[in-house]
C-alpha cells in the first residue's frame, strides 16, 4: 500500500510516517498543500490523508482541487475535527473516509485497507453525527428501509450492528470467528437488501432507526 499523508504538523506527520512505514507501508509524507497536490499527481498514490485544519488551504479546499484535478484514488480526512459540518462537507465532496487522529494504529490501518478496497470508513465516533444529519428524510423512505432491514438474515443483523460500530470486516471476522471473505460476502448482501452503495450508508440506517438497540 502507498499512502500520500498531508499535514501541516511535522510531529504527528513524521510520527505517523515512521509508525506506518515499520508496518511495511510506503508512505509519502508533506506539510505543505501545493506541494501535496502536485505529489498525488505526480506519485498516484493507493490512497491520500489530509489533515482538516491547514494554513493557505483547508482539507476541504484540498479535496475539492484534488478531484478537480482528475486525482481519482480514495482520499480520506484525518483529522481531530468531529463537527457535524466537517464530517458531511468531506463525504459530500468525494472523501471516502473520515479518521480521527486519536484512533488506534491497527484501527487506522484497518481503515486504510478497507478504503483501498473501495469501502468508505468513518470513525465509529461519528456515526451518531451522520445518522442526525439524515434524519428527517420523506417517510416512504422510512417504511422502505423499515421493510428491507426486516429482510435481513440473524447474521447480517449482526454484522450490521456491528458496522454500525464502524468496525472493518477484519475486526467482525474476528469477533465473530468467521473469515474476512464471508465477513464481506454478508456486507454486500446487506447493502442489496438495503438499497445502499456503502457501509456507512447501512451504519446511518442501522442508527437512527435504533436497530442494534432494538436486537
Amino acid at each position: 500500500m502507498r499512502v500520500m499523508l498531508i499535514d501541516d504538523h511535522a510531529l504527528f506527520r513524521i510520527g505517523l510516517q515512521e509508525l506506518l512505514e515499520r508496518r511495511g507501508i510506503e508512505v509519502y509524507a508533506v506539510g505543505d498543500c501545493l506541494q501535496g497536490v502536485e505529489l498525488v499527481l505526480e506519485e498516484r498514490p493507493d490512497v491520500v490523508l489530509l489533515d482538516m485544519r491547514m494554513p493557505n488551504m483547508n482539507g476541504i479546499e484540498m479535496l475539492k482541487q484534488l478531484r478537480q484535478s482528475e486525482a481519482n484514488m480514495p482520499i480520506a480526512m484525518l483529522t481531530t475535527s468531529r463537527e457535524e459540518k466537517d464530517v458531511i462537507d468531506s463525504l459530500q465532496n468525494g472523501a471516502q473516509g473520515y479518521l480521527l487522529k486519536d484512533m488506534e494504529p491497527d484501527e487506522l490501518i484497518d481503515a486504510l485497507q478497507e478504503i483501498v478496497q473501495g469501502n468508505s470508513v468513518v470513525a465509529k465516533e461519528l456515526t451518531s453525527i451522520l445518522a442526525k444529519a439524515v434524519q428527517g428524510g420523506e417517510q416512504s423512505q422510512e417504511k422502505e428501509s423499515h421493510h428491507s432491514l426486516a429482510d435481513l438474515t440473524p447474521r447480517e443483523r449482526e454484522i450490521l450492528c456491528h458496522l454500525a460500530e464502524g468496525q472493518s470486516n477484519k475486526v467482525i471476522a474476528r469477533n465473530l470467528g468467521i473469515s474476512d471473505g464471508t465477513v464481506k460476502l454478508h456486507v454486500k448482501a446487506i447493502l442489496r437488501k438495503l438499497d445502499v452503495h456503502s457501509r456507512v450508508e447501512a451504519a446511518v440506517i442501522a442508527v437512527e432507526q435504533n436497530f442494534c438497540l432494538r436486537g
